[in-house]
């Protein structure tokens, strides 16, 4: 990916933020923050903020960075729909496909990946970061970089999920449970302004960042610190799959609705109530994504045997 096409993807990523009401005007963007946030470096997040303050959405005050300048509805309809979301087809997506059919092996170098994919130096650095920010690349001591398990296959799709389905309704009912009302009301919000959204427009990457987040944000009031690490590494192995066979966005409103009703019955006390209702909305989401993680795998399979 070019250096502008990064950048201007990275703009889109910024508007999209903003219209959905995560950023509000007058607010502070902080460089490393949203170099962190999509898994680049500084350099193509600040080129990118230079073309928003260009076009009028962020304000440059000198010695103090960019702000959030135009309201939302002044600038929804400037989201270029040529530019490269980050969820589609790209030097990351490449990588990750490799992983996920087992195309690479788990310990590469960067030259290595510099020469397969055609890319520069600080490219393959920002694929990496952002691998590693996910969860499944990490660095190796010295020299080169491991790749970690993730979920491949529809069957340990599944098997995540029915452990979900144990372990976050049983979280719920732990003796040290306790309801955080900071985390109930940010949960709200998150989801309050996801439905106010046009879904259409969000990336799949921020669809999926929110769902999971939702889910362990509410496992933490276990207060049992080993169900919330336990979900963070599951979710985090399912999240190629969850790319690769693509995001239902008319599911995602039915996810919000539901994530609101679990927070409803928390909030009035009815736990064993909550409990329920989140193994349902997990059983109702494996129902949903199952067959499609089976249909992206026959369609893997039949692509590595035209290959072959």
């Amino acid at each position: 990916m070019r250096s502008s096409q990064l950048a201007q993807t990275i703009a889109n990523e910024i508007t999209l933020l903003v219209t959905s009401g995560e950023l509000g005007v007058g607010e502070h963007l902080k460089t490393q923050q949203l170099a962190d946030r999509f898994g680049v470096s500084r350099s193509p997040v600040r080129e990118a903020m230079d073309m928003l303050a260009g076009q009028g959405l962020l304000e440059q005050k000198e010695n103090r960075g960019f702000f959030v300048k135009e309201a939302p509805g002044a600038i929804v309809e400037r989201v270029r729909e040529d530019a490269e979301p980050f969820e589609v087809a790209n030097d990351y997506q490449r990588l990750a496909e490799d992983w996920l059919t087992d195309r690479i092996p788990a310990e590469v170098t960067e030259q290595t990946l510099r020469e397969r994919y055609g890319l520069t130096k600080s490219q393959v650095n920002d694929v990496l970061m952002r691998a590693s920010r996910e969860g499944w690349a990490e660095r190796k001591q010295g020299y080169g970089w491991r790749f970690l398990p993730v979920a491949k296959t529809p069957q340990a799709f599944e098997q995540i999920y029915r452990f979900r389905m144990l372990i976050e309704p049983a979280a719920m009912l732990e003796p040290e449970f306790a309801l955080d009302r900071k985390i109930i009301e940010e949960q709200r919000r998150t989801q309050l302004r996801m439905l106010d959204t046009d879904i259409e427009r969000l990336p799949a990457e921020r669809l999926l960042h929110n769902g999971a987040l939702f889910h362990e944000e509410l496992i933490k009031m276990s207060n049992n610190p080993f169900f919330h690490i336990s979900l963070v590494r599951v979710n985090r192995m399912r999240r190629l799959l969850e790319y690769r066979s693509r995001v239902d966005r008319s599911r995602t409103v039915r996810q919000c609705q539901e994530h609101l009703e679990i927070l409803d019955l928390l909030e009035r006390g009815e736990v064993v109530e909550a409990s329920y209702a989140m193994r349902r909305h997990l059983g109702g989401a494996l129902s949903k994504k199952s067959p499609v993680t089976w249909s992206w795998s026959h369609q893997a399979h039949e692509k590595d045997g035209l290959e072959k």
